[in-house]
């Protein structure tokens, strides 16, 4: 049996790109991702640079993880909407995006996410306002921190129109 190790993180849904690359320093240091979970990723030792590990927002399609799996990525799990997927380095490069429009078209479902969520918060948390506990405060935080990460999805969305207009 391999020796596996848990690591207990958070990690904000628009830090994507970072929790990736979090990931695959993890699998350059010799620990594969082989199982994930709410805040809780399960690590297996590996040869270090062996995989590669890419995550996408992505609902529950079983056609497209039959899909990925015929292009030699090996699917991890599921955490809600998130996908993970790990690939050896030696079958050569794994990108799940082949150009900006895909990666824009991602980043919309994960804005189109946070904006539900915030917004749901936000009505909640108007609503609660008039409780006598006062919990909708918390729901008013949430909403707010929602709104600022769904800032950070336009911002990076944004980089990337420019991105793809200077090179038409």
């Amino acid at each position: 049996m391999k020796e596996k190790k848990t690591i207990h993180k958070w990690i904000w849904a628009w830090d994507f790109e970072k929790e990736e690359q979090w990931l695959n320093e993890m699998a350059m240091n010799g620990w594969v991702l082989c199982e994930v979970s709410f805040c809780r990723f399960t690590f297996e030792k590996c040869e270090p640079g062996e995989y590669i590990i890419r995550l996408e927002m992505h609902g529950v399609d079983d056609a497209y993880i039959n899909f990925m799996k015929e292009t030699g990525a090996v699917y991890i799990g599921r955490v809600v909407q998130w996908v993970y997927f790990c690939k050896k380095t030696e079958d050569g490069s794994f990108d799940i995006f082949s150009d900006i429009d895909s990666r824009i078209t991602h980043l919309n479902r994960i804005g189109k996410t946070i904006e539900i969520a915030g917004i749901a918060n936000l009505i909640i948390g108007v609503i609660n306002t008039f409780n006598p506990t006062h919990a909708g405060s918390i729901n008013l935080l949430c909403a707010t921190l929602l709104m600022y990460g769904l800032g950070r999805i336009h911002g990076k969305k944004e980089a990337m129109i420019k991105d793809r207009q200077l090179y038409e």
